[in-house]
């Protein structure tokens, strides 16, 4: 299939990667990591884990993708068929993201129509729990929230119109129209933000370190977890974008364009959610600390709440808001999509359309368990588990792969042909040493602490997840091989 699809220019391509990493993480959860992980002081773990891990492996994933034009499955059987089954392992990992993700994103569809009429009323709390994300309340498993799986299932039919199509004319040409809008709508809602009484606070509060946080291997593991889920590293979705990439690029210049102007929003924009808390804080005399709350809280229930104090901006801000939320997610969720969709088709020898259509429609029947009563409960169950471990291990595994069975070396001569920077050493010191070693270890504490302080119910989650992802890994790679 890669070899039937192509960026029809670089420029394009850059534009769909910064699509890709620019998503809801950005706008709603690097604040609270940030935050909740030192403040200040998390910038340090922060840009190790991008040095060491973001910035070396986004390079090779480019320099792999552009040199093989071929999927993710069928790559990792070229190295050594029994490391099939890790790439089956990687895609559906992010195919289970991209079902959540779009759930994520039927909420925040949900809030857009109600953002107009401020909808939520004067208790956004009770709204989130009642029509959209539901609690942690077991008792509630059994219901379905309508608003949230109708609203889901419509942006999937919008996503299956866009997805059929060649990734140029699909994906392409519809990230050239919503990134320069997002961008446009989240500079006017900084430049707002940072006019308004209390952000100064705000900011401050932000970045207030806390060095002894730098001690606490979960900061780290966040630190690591957050560039994955910013960068989409060592999922195959940038390995598949670059399959896509014509002769004569740049390689290693557009990581680091893509990775600086990612880093740069998600700070941005972090500034730009906190003074906001900053002033509604000065507004009600409630102090920030009662106010911040992760992700969830923070996009669904807080600012609904400082909408309804801002007047007639109020209801200029909250569609904007909303609405660069729907703009960031949606082009993040084509990339979540496409490694499984590549990998499919190249092994069973679909067509697009035919493999888009049957991928959506599990997804379609995936989104309705995320629909339930305990929706938000259960995707904060999922996201910590596949992001913060799954992936993690898989990224460790991937390194050892690329580093030692197939030699990163190879790659070399391809990144640094038309690229203004370089690798060399320092690049495959980082990928053969480095980096696999500083996982796994990281890793492994982080698992120890999650089965000592997880409850049950959260630990037969990350079981059944686990189960279906080996097992259907394990499925489709004794299922007719079909490689080339």
């Amino acid at each position: 299939m890669n070899k039937n699809s192509q960026w029809n220019s670089i420029i394009t391509f850059v534009i769909a990667m910064i699509g890709l990493t620019i998503g809801i993480g950005n706008i709603w959860r690097f604040s609270y990591v940030l935050y909740s992980n030192g403040g200040g002081s998390f910038f340090i773990p922060y840009i190790v884990a991008i040095l060491i891990m973001g910035i070396p492996f986004l390079i090779l994933e480019y320099g792999l993708g552009f040199s093989f034009k071929r999927s993710f499955s069928n790559l990792m059987y070229n190295i050594r068929p029994e490391f099939e089954i890790i790439a089956w392992m990687v895609v559906l990992s992010v195919f289970i993201v991209v079902i959540y993700y779009m759930v994520i994103l039927g909420w925040d569809f949900a809030y857009l129509l109600n953002s107009f009429n401020f909808g939520w009323g004067n208790d956004p709390a009770s709204f989130f729990t009642s029509y959209v994300g539901g609690s942690s309340n077991l008792s509630s498993s059994t219901t379905i929230i309508l608003p949230t799986l109708i609203c889901t299932l419509i942006l999937w039919t919008i996503f299956w119109a866009v997805s059929i199509k060649d990734v140029d004319k699909g994906i392409g040409k519809l990230s050239t129209i919503l990134m320069p809008l997002l961008f446009i709508i989240m500079i006017f809602i900084l430049v707002y933000a940072f006019t308004l009484p209390g952000f100064h606070m705000g900011v401050t509060t932000l970045l207030n370190p806390n060095w002894s946080a730098l001690l606490n291997i979960n900061v780290w593991l966040a630190a690591f977890g957050q560039t994955i889920f910013t960068l989409s590293i060592g999922q195959a979705m940038v390995y598949t974008y670059a399959s896509y990439l014509p002769k004569n690029t740049k390689l290693v210049d557009e990581v680091l364009i893509v990775v600086v102007t990612n880093t740069l929003y998600e700070i941005f924009i972090a500034f730009g959610v906190f003074s906001i808390l900053g002033y509604m804080s000065l507004n009600s005399s409630i102090p920030m600390n009662e106010l911040i709350s992760e992700g969830t809280g923070l996009i669904f229930i807080i600012f609904p709440q400082i909408f309804n104090t801002m007047g007639m901006m109020g209801h200029i801000i909250a569609p904007l808001l909303f609405l660069s939320i729907l703009f960031a997610g949606f082009t993040s969720s084509f990339a979540l999509f496409e490694p499984l969709l590549s990998s499919l088709c190249d092994k069973f020898g679909w067509s697009r359309k035919k493999g888009v259509t049957i991928l959506t429609i599990i997804a379609c029947a995936g989104t309705i368990i995320f629909s339930t009563g305990i929706s938000s409960y259960l995707v904060e169950i999922v996201d910590t588990f596949v992001n913060n471990f799954g992936i993690l291990i898989l990224i460790g595994a991937q390194a050892i792969i690329f580093g030692w069975f197939y030699g990163v070396e190879k790659v070399i001569p391809i990144l640094n042909e038309f690229s203004t920077l370089k690798v060399g050493k320092t690049w495959i010191f980082t990928l053969k040493y480095l980096l696999p070693i500083l996982l796994i270890g990281i890793w492994a504490f982080g698992l120890a602490d999650l089965f000592n302080n997880n409850n049950p119910l959260e630990i037969i989650v990350d079981i059944i997840i686990t189960i279906i992802i080996v097992g259907f890994s394990a499925a489709f790679t004794k299922l007719n091989p079909k490689k080339s």
